[in-house]
């Protein structure tokens, strides 16, 4: 990689880093910010960021002034990448490729001067904070990094939201895969379907721990985000140059739908009225039925989603498609007379039906189709795209199919899988997954065609909050590891093997302090903290290495 940050703990390593020396930057009160057209987001970010930990003005600065934040964009660079330089007439230059360039070397410039930069407020005042010589060249592996939150499971408010999209700022991931509906809750407010969030956004109780565990918690929970929360979500996002990509879960994972709205349900099964916002656990039975109905009301659905997530900001629409249970389907007359009609082979294919339905849909409306990997089975529409959890396999069968692939294999990049397999971790999910192990994942798999790879987006981690009941939770299992998945994502690094993991965990030093300052209830290095820990609630732990399949 030729990467030499001896000194500096930059995360994510950074592809080139020259001299280093002398200091090189020295902000004080009549330190300025001056921005060329296209960086002044960039710009109030770093006034509203540096200014409130430093106490400073950081006052808008002339062409050739010195002792300034140069903000600049030359169009030569690559969109996302920046350079950034010190020493010349006592200014620090950053310039990007594109406005989002320009905001990751802001991100870079902000861990050069140290943990106080993450504080909301100066705890050293008057102190003159200082960033060493540098000439930083930098730019990512793949475009699409990401991390999904599951907010269907365990609801967070809105400003968590805000808050982890300042955290995946910070470690330079641009995209925010937003899991808004499930069985267990419906998140977004839908006005021509009011009942979704008056009754799907609520359980009457939750299981706590693994669905084999006998404890409950027997508190009614539920929330959603008004059209207006959703609104300032995606600009907040947009301002940081992060991308959302809503999920509205088809045809599976409908259970809260259906309890608001029964007809959805496939009726000539079961008595669909008798149905509540799920409380527990696992693959649902209850699935949306394939009718005329059903395609009506999500394409009311979707075009609420299309006016709140902007095509700019949300070119991907995820339909989910995942763990979508056939039982009833197979059982159903309406179901069965869809696939005469439609001369399909089965029930995979009729779910293929209804993929391609809303693939053609969205594809009308200027917006790409992603879904979990089932989505391959019984064939895909040539522009959909493929998020591959289940493994590899299904991400290498899509790409080398021609379609676009966001590698996020359970085994590897799944964060509520526990991270030790000591008595203290708190309900312990999956296989072990160390802060190492998520440093040597490879999101493009050996042996994959030239033409393949090319298809390969990039990879995102995926938090699913089943036992995750609170920031705190999601903080502990996301933290330290999402740092070393952003390393993956950005970072030119060399083979699994081969990586300098030692080297990692040092800057990682300097990097809790930095988490420290922004708050995040990480996982200690030593073990969960006493708070940390959930003694005697059942898990499901997997023993031995996860399958690499």
């Amino acid at each position: 990689m030729g990467t030499d940050i001896t000194g500096m703990e930059l995360i994510p390593a950074p592809v080139r880093v020259g001299h280093q020396g002398r200091c090189g930057f020295l902000m004080d009160r009549a330190t300025t910010i001056t921005a060329q057209d296209g960086t002044e987001n960039t710009e109030r970010w770093l006034r509203s960021t540096l200014g409130a930990a430093f106490g400073l003005p950081l006052a808008p600065g002339g062409e050739d002034a010195p002792n300034t934040i140069r903000l600049r964009i030359d169009p030569a660079l690559e969109p996302e990448g920046y350079r950034l330089s010190t020493g010349s007439g006592r200014s620090v230059e950053i310039t990007g490729g594109s406005s989002a360039g320009v905001f990751w070397g802001a991100q870079t410039l902000r861990q050069l001067l140290g943990p106080e930069a993450f504080r909301r407020a100066p705890i050293s005042p008057g102190s003159r904070p200082a960033v060493p010589f540098a000439d930083i060249e930098d730019s990512p592996r793949f475009p699409w990094r990401g991390m999904m939150l599951d907010v269907a499971r365990h609801f967070l408010p809105k400003d968590d939201v805000l808050r982890y999209l300042d955290l995946l700022a910070a470690h330079k991931l641009n995209v925010f895969h937003f899991h808004l509906t499930d069985d267990q809750g419906w998140r977004i407010e839908i006005k021509r379907y009011p009942r979704l969030t008056e009754v799907g956004s609520w359980r009457s109780r939750t299981k706590h721990g693994h669905r084999a565990s006998e404890l409950w918690d027997e508190t009614p929970h539920g929330g959603y985000y008004t059209q207006d929360d959703i609104r300032e979500i995606v600009a907040y996002a947009a301002e940081r140059h992060i991308r959302v990509v809503p999920e509205i879960d088809i045809p599976g994972h409908s259970q809260a739908a259906i309890a608001a709205y029964p007809e959805l349900g496939n009726t000539d099964v079961i008595d669909t009225t008798t149905l509540s916002v799920w409380d527990t656990w696992g693959i649902n039975p209850n699935v949306l039925a394939p009718t005329d109905n059903t395609l009506r009301f999500f394409e009311g659905v979707l075009e609420e989603v299309l006016d709140l997530f902007p095509a700019a900001t949300s070119p991907f629409i995820h339909i989910g498609g995942d763990e979508c249970r056939k039982d009833q389907w197979k059982e159903s007359p309406a179901a069965q007379a869809r696939i005469d009609e439609f001369g399909l082979a089965d029930e995979d294919e009729l779910q293929s039906w209804v993929i391609r339905h809303f693939d053609t849909w969205l594809t009308a409306r200027g917006r790409r189709l992603i879904g979990w990997d089932e989505i391959l089975e019984g064939g895909l529409p040539a522009d959909a795209a493929v998020s591959s959890w289940r493994g590899y396999g299904g991400g290498i069968a899509a790409a080398e199919a021609g379609h676009d692939v966001v590698m996020c294999p359970e085994q590897h990049v799944y964060l509520d899988h526990r991270q030790d397999g000591g008595a203290d971790e708190p309900m312990p999910i999956g296989f072990i997954r160390t802060l190492e192990d998520v440093y040597r994942f490879e999101p493009v798999p050996a042996g994959l065609s030239e033409e393949a790879a090319r298809h390969i987006l990039g990879t995102q981690a995926n938090v699913w909050t089943e036992v995750m009941q609170d920031r705190a939770r999601v903080d502990y299992q996301v933290f330290p590891r999402l740092v070393a998945f952003a390393e993956v994502a950005w970072s030119p690094l060399p083979a699994s093997i081969e990586r300098d993991f030692a080297g990692f965990e040092r800057r990682m030093t300097t990097h809790y302090a930095r988490l420290d300052a922004l708050g995040v209830d990480y996982r200690p290095p030593s073990g969960p903290l006493p708070r940390q820990q959930r003694p005697g609630v059942l898990g499901r732990p997997l023993e031995g290495p996860p399958p690499n399949v």
